[in-house]
């Protein structure tokens, strides 16, 4: 394990966040860990394994992060008793979805929750209830925690297979303008704050790209693009699922274990994995 490699970075890392985190624990809560450094632990925990150990071990750590994510998702949904043969084929998704990353096959990845879960989990919903009131509600719940906290995790894992560099690229980058997001709070109109959060936060994934992107043999000119387009995404991201946790009821003053964790720790990555992972894979040769 050299000093250049991954498993050193992911290693480092690793032993890092360990020490904020237990530090945290040990406070009795005089200080509590931000919720982004305990998403930040798990991927270095991926990373790690899958360069110590192997990529299998890697993607089934994701695959419980997954279900951990989707659990907490849905006991904050309004969800009806008769949804449950929805529910247990969202969960059953997990590890065919997860499955299907470990051994590359591509084509049915991409297809797997867009297509034959979004037909299927409707159809057990209607299958299991009786009472008609509530069903769009609930298989749109459903689909869409589905999508975020399995599809576009997936992505993740599926970037990870290809190269941990790529992996480790797209979550520092997306972490570094996440805390940018998360405390820059300029003044002005909405499209002005949206801007000047955009300009502040460019550089840091600007400078992460170039580095990790380089180890991972990305072109120049892709670096670059990809440090234009982490910030923007997260931002989309972050908007966009805010106004999700609002109505959710999730508040930053309470949010323990189960109670919106996970999703707002969570939630500036969805936005920017499927993307930047298509990019890489049609943009690039990498892959």
């Amino acid at each position: 394990m050299s000093p250049g490699s991954p498993s050193f970075y992911s290693l480092v890392a690793l032993a890092l966040l360990t020490v904020v985190l237990v530090v945290g624990a040990l406070s009795r809560g005089r200080w509590r860990a931000p919720n982004y450094l305990r998403m930040l632990w798990v991927f270095a925990l991926a990373f790690s394994a899958a360069e110590l150990l192997s990529f299998t071990v890697a993607v089934w750590i994701l695959a419980v992060f997954a279900f951990a994510s989707l659990r907490e998702y849905f006991s904050l949904v309004d969800i009806r008793l008769e949804d449950r043969w929805g529910l247990l084929a969202a969960f059953l998704c997990i590890p065919c979805v997860f499955y299907l990353i470990q051994i590359d096959w591509y084509g049915f990845f991409i297809v797997s929750i867009p297509v034959y879960a979004f037909l299927i989990i409707p159809f057990l919903v209607v299958l299991g209830g009786g009472e008609a009131r509530g069903t769009i509600f609930s298989i749109g719940a459903i689909d869409f925690g589905l999508f975020l906290f399995v599809y576009c995790m997936g992505h993740i894992a599926y970037l990870t297979r290809f190269s941990t560099w790529l992996g480790m690229l797209l979550v520092a980058g997306v972490a570094l303008c996440d805390l940018v997001d998360r405390r820059y709070h300029p003044e002005g109109g909405r499209l002005g704050v949206a801007l000047r959060k955009y300009l502040v936060a460019m550089p840091l994934p600007l400078a992460i790209s170039a580095l990790l992107g380089s180890l991972a043999g990305v072109p120049a000119t892709h670096r670059i693009a990809l440090g234009f387009l982490m910030p923007a995404l997260v931002l989309m991201g972050n908007f966009t699922l805010a106004a999700i946790e609002d109505d959710l009821g999730i508040a930053d003053g309470d949010m323990g274990p189960g109670k919106g964790r996970l999703f707002c720790g969570l939630k500036s990555y969805l936005f920017t994995a499927p993307v930047v992972f298509h990019y890489l894979r049609y943009a690039t040769e990498l892959f």
